[in-house]
């Protein structure tokens, strides 16, 4: 470990902080809280004479390493904060020694731990700590210096290739004459992909941003074969098989039984992302004829509005069931509003304080960023923060007045108040129950987003009234939450078989296709091969985020909203259900937010819904109307790919 590594930090915060004093205009800086110079977390005595194998010793344990991860903890994440909204050589060299920091401690951590295995009489809260230990880094370090240090350098230089990319139009292409000579970041080119119905520029934006992680002076994949080799190492030496096996422990279940649990939330869901993909692939290729989409094949992936074709509700005017049952243009009345990025955020908290919980604090105002600025590179990925794991709430986001942002801003919205709720437990206990609770808060308050109170806050001047409008609305949501499906599930399988040597180097980019056709029925729109590495263009891939959180939160947000609908007394169909304002939902969502990671994570549910399994009925009831529509419109339709 490097012990100069915290002082450094507070040196370089401080100098940083000067440095923007006084930002250009139109390029605010986020405020920095700086922290004082940390010691050295191991610098007092750990071995077995000062922590027994009792149960006393095991607690005394446990309470030491909530105190170093605290300290490291922070460190880290002020360094990662400063690296994100400022990306230099030195603030990359500052997130990877924190992140190098951190991952020493726990590597030694976590075979200090074992002394307690199998110690009877250590009390429930102790042993929940010690196993959550063990699951705590994300990517777990070797414990050879070097390697740590090359593990750490190797994340931090992978986030900074995503962070920089752009693509430069050359003279004379479809994109050249609108980007008028300069270059296109991701926010860019995702624009292109949302608004354009032209299939050339489409295809040239796609292709645009799958080139950064390619690039041939900073090749993405040769970075990634080597941390993934690195990760594995550091897993093996805490006891899993890999990687893999790590991220698949944290559900309070085996990993086996894990991937059986997902497989059957995924096989009662399918169904229904089947006859959505038959019926938006013959609307498309109505749009751009029969050469662009043969009759049973998969849909080409520039052509759904989105950079992954994770999300298709930006191609919602291709596909509308109902054209003139209602507009349902967001966009256009947060235009008309003048709602800029503040207001926005505003009305995302409006909603949670509705519920009885409580304001963001002062200071989350003061240190967000809520617009890129113009005089350097951040990350604009969306993310939500407690830089300080004591309520030090911030989220990072380049918002733009659209529906899709103010949904956004529920999201992070709904990570920092799982934050503000749990920020007093033990450091080991600040988390979600698992990792889709997390995801999955803001997105059950988005489905609140109703039209009627869309049209309450003047966003939409009429709501669909009749079955046509109900369809209408619900196909916008499917082409959200319905179509993600099969792409939450498809970006880890591929890590798992990455991780586990099951898919070689040789077949990253081969492995990544033929999983992509599998499950969402998608293809690559241009020629690829294994000089491609098209899984590090999606930012969850660089930045070692799992990503099976984000389809668990697409099930859990179902049933959470079906719990909160009927502790509000909601009477109807779960599509009409608003909580807004309502106090006994409140209170039932708190209570589990209260809990953190403390409890297993069915209790968690339990405390919400009275259930203790994950549940993708409540999704299937939500959309039961589009799901008869769909089946009648496909009749004829050679479904499938």
């Amino acid at each position: 470990m490097n012990r100069l590594f915290p002082s450094l930090v507070a040196v370089s915060l401080l100098a940083l902080a000067a440095a923007c004093a006084e930002p250009p205009p139109g390029a605010p800086c986020p405020k920095v809280a700086v922290a004082e110079p940390l010691a050295d977390p191991r610098s007092e005595k750990t071995d077995d004479a000062s922590f027994p194998a009792t149960p006393e010793g095991a607690k005394r344990y446990a309470e030491r390493v909530d105190r170093d991860l605290r300290r490291l903890w922070v460190a880290r994440d002020r360094a990662g904060w400063v690296n994100q909204n400022f990306i230099t050589d030195d603030t990359e060299a500052l997130a990877a020694s924190g992140e190098e920091a951190t991952a020493a401690y726990v590597t030694e951590a976590v075979q200090g731990a074992r002394r307690f295995d199998g110690v009877t009489g250590v009390d429930p809260d102790t042993s929940r700590q010690l196993l959550l230990l063990k699951l705590s880094q994300v990517v777990p370090a070797p414990s050879n210096a070097d390697e740590r240090r090359e593990l750490a350098e190797l994340q931090s230089a992978m986030t900074a290739i995503y962070g920089k990319g752009q693509y430069c139009p050359p003279a004379g292409s479809p994109l050249a004459a609108g980007a008028a000579g300069k270059c296109l970041k991701l926010d860019d080119l995702s624009r292109v992909l949302k608004k354009s119905r032209k299939y050339d520029e489409l295809l040239e934006a796609w292709k645009g941003w799958h080139a950064i992680a390619a690039e041939r002076e900073r090749p993405m994949k040769e970075k990634y074969a080597r941390y993934a080799e690195l990760g594995n190492k550091g897993a093996k030496e805490i006891g899993f098989a890999d990687m893999g096996a790590l991220w698949r422990s944290g559900y309070d279940m085996s990993p086996a039984a894990f991937e059986q649990d997902i497989e059957r939330l995924w096989q009662a869901v399918k169904p229904l992302y089947d006859d959505l993909h038959c019926f938006a692939r013959k609307k498309l290729r109505a749009k751009y004829g029969k050469d662009k989409i043969a009759e049973k094949a998969p849909i080409p992936a520039h052509l759904l509005g989105n950079m992954w074709a994770q999300q298709w509700d930006a191609i919602y005017d291709i596909v509308e069931p109902f054209p003139g049952q209602g507009s349902l243009d967001v966009d256009k009345k947060l235009k008309e509003k003048k709602y800029e990025a503040t207001k926005m955020v505003k009305l995302g908290e409006a909603f949670f304080t509705s519920l009885g919980l409580d304001p963001l604090p002062k200071t989350f105002w003061e240190r967000s960023l809520f617009v890129r600025p113009k005089d350097r590179d951040v990350v604009c990925h969306a993310s939500a923060w407690d830089v300080g794991w004591n309520d030090d709430l911030r989220i990072k986001m380049c918002i733009e007045p659209t529906e899709d942002d103010l949904i956004t801003i529920h999201h992070e919205l709904g990570h920092d108040y799982y934050f503000h709720y749990y920020y007093k437990l033990p450091i080991l206990f600040q988390a979600g129950a698992n990792d889709g609770f997390h995801e999955g808060i803001g997105d059950t308050l988005a489905l609140s987003v109703t039209p009627q109170y869309l049209k309450n806050l003047g966003l939409l001047d009429q709501i669909p009234n009749n079955d046509k409008g109900r369809i209408n609305v619900q196909m916008k949501m499917a082409l959200d939450k319905v179509a993600f499906l099969p792409f939450g599930l498809l970006i880890d399988k591929w890590r798992w078989d990455v991780f586990s040597g099951k898919t070689p180097k040789s077949k990253y980019n081969e492995s990544w296709w033929a999983l992509r056709t599998k499950y969402q029925g998608i293809a690559a729109p241009a020629p690829r091969s294994e000089d491609d590495f098209d899984a590090g263009a999606k930012y969850h891939v660089p930045a070692s985020t799992p990503y099976v959180r984000y389809f668990l939160a697409r099930i859990y947000q179902f049933q959470f909203h079906r719990a909160l609908c009927k502790a509000a007394g909601h009477q109807g169909t779960l599509d009409t259900c608003s909580i807004y304002g309502n106090k006994e939902a409140g209170a039932k969502l708190r209570a589990m937010l209260e809990l953190g990671q403390s409890r297993p994570w069915p209790e968690a549910l339990a405390v919400l819904s009275g259930e203790r399994q994950a549940d993708a009925s409540a999704m299937l009831e939500y959309f039961a109307p589009l799901s008869a529509y769909l089946k009648e419109q496909n009749k004829g339709e050679q479904c499938g790919w």
